[in-house]
């Protein structure tokens, strides 16, 4: 193919949150000689699309009627207008871009799942299936959503691999903390700081968080007690509040919403942690490592592959208040230890989890329909 290789990126919007980050990052990583950049928009832009214009052009899909999961006629005159070469579709548009695309006549369509409801309905198993039947290569952001994947969705007909998610090591990286925020919220510069980044949704597991973070307070007897930031925003938000009332504890849990000072946040953090559910490739964590945070973290989806051998230690059983809360107690009771930890973090997310390493094997998909 002699003119870059047209790429049209879709998800359903570009506001907070780890795959919208991410995909936004690949986005603008991608080099123009190579490839020309649409990104797609189903319900609307958000915080990511900020500046995206100037690495793609920004398309807002048009309104679709209730039949469009099975007759999607107004997004696929938009895709075919758009004329790519490659759509790339993300969790939550996979039916109907698929369906949209291969009615437009795209040649090569991808899909990246990014996480799976756990367990997984029937429902969203069967809608799934469909679309992976009109995809060319599915790509699961670890092996364990392989796995599921390949068990329960996608035919083995259908080209599945895995990616995992990266990060910027550079942008997200070990530094000092200027006090500044404790400062701003009126926490002790010496009181040990649990942390955590995410969507304040069930599947995420933070009411199991604030239990936690209630069971260490009662058993807390040397030293300053630890303090709870919890940044992030989602359905979730009222109920976690009134939960952390109910156990005594709302005046040490601070709920920060959305946040773009990531970086000042993780200088606070004693350690960063998520009682997660279910993940695929958790974006957060990955940032919080690359960070240099010692990482407590449920065993779940990616999240044992992330933290390697080295780390294994510091993975709980999911929907576990008392074996989290132990596990920070043990990381907060161990300077030392912990700062081996952190160092460790940090390197496996240099090693295996770059986001440039992410964006050319990416990349390297995309040119096959340039080749094709």
């Amino acid at each position: 193919m002699s003119r870059p290789v047209r790429v049209l990126h879709v998800i359903h919007n570009l506001n907070y949150g780890g795959m919208e980050r991410l995909f936004a990052d690949i986005v603008e990583r991608l080099d123009s000689a190579q490839f020309e950049s649409h990104v797609m928009v189903l319900g609307y832009f958000g915080r990511f699309a900020e500046g995206l214009e100037r690495y793609a052009t920004l398309h807002q899909a048009p309104a679709m009627s209730r039949t469009s999961m099975l007759h999607p006629a107004a997004l696929s005159r938009a895709i075919a207008g758009i004329a790519p070469d490659v759509v790339h579709s993300h969790a939550g548009v996979w039916h109907k871009v698929s369906l949209a695309s291969r009615r437009a006549g795209v040649p090569w369509i991808v899909h990246t799942e990014h996480g799976r409801e756990h367990p997984d309905p029937l429902l969203a198993r069967i809608i799934g299936s469909l679309a992976a039947r009109r995809t060319d290569v599915v790509v699961a952001v670890s092996e364990v959503l392989r796995q599921l994947l390949a068990a329960q969705v996608v035919p083995r007909s259908v080209r599945l691999e895995v990616i995992e998610n990266g990060v910027d090591t550079t942008l997200y990286a070990p530094g000092l903390d200027d006090g500044a925020l404790r400062q701003a919220l009126g926490i002790s510069p010496t009181a040990p700081v649990i942390g955590s980044i995410g969507r304040l949704e069930q599947i995420k597991g933070y009411d199991v968080v604030v239990e936690a973070y209630a069971e260490l307070r009662r058993s807390w007897s040397t030293g300053e007690p630890p303090v709870l930031l919890l940044a992030g925003d989602g359905s979730e938000r009222g109920a976690l509040e009134a939960l952390a009332t109910s156990l005594g504890v709302r005046e040490w849990v601070h709920f920060l919403g959305w946040r773009d000072d990531i970086a000042a946040l993780h200088r606070s953090f004693s350690l960063f942690t998520m009682g997660s559910r279910s993940e695929g490739t958790s974006v957060s964590l990955l940032e919080a490592m690359s960070a240099g945070l010692c990482p407590v973290v449920t065993d779940v989806g990616g999240n044992r592959a992330v933290l390697g051998k080295e780390l294994a230690h510091l993975l709980v059983p999911p929907v576990d208040q008392r074996a989290l809360a132990r596990a920070w107690a043990q990381v907060l009771a161990d300077a030392e230890r912990r700062a081996t930890n952190c160092r460790t973090a940090r390197g496996r997310v240099e090693k295996a989890f770059s986001l440039q390493r992410m964006v050319d094997r990416y990349a390297a998909i995309y040119l096959e329909a340039g080749a094709r």
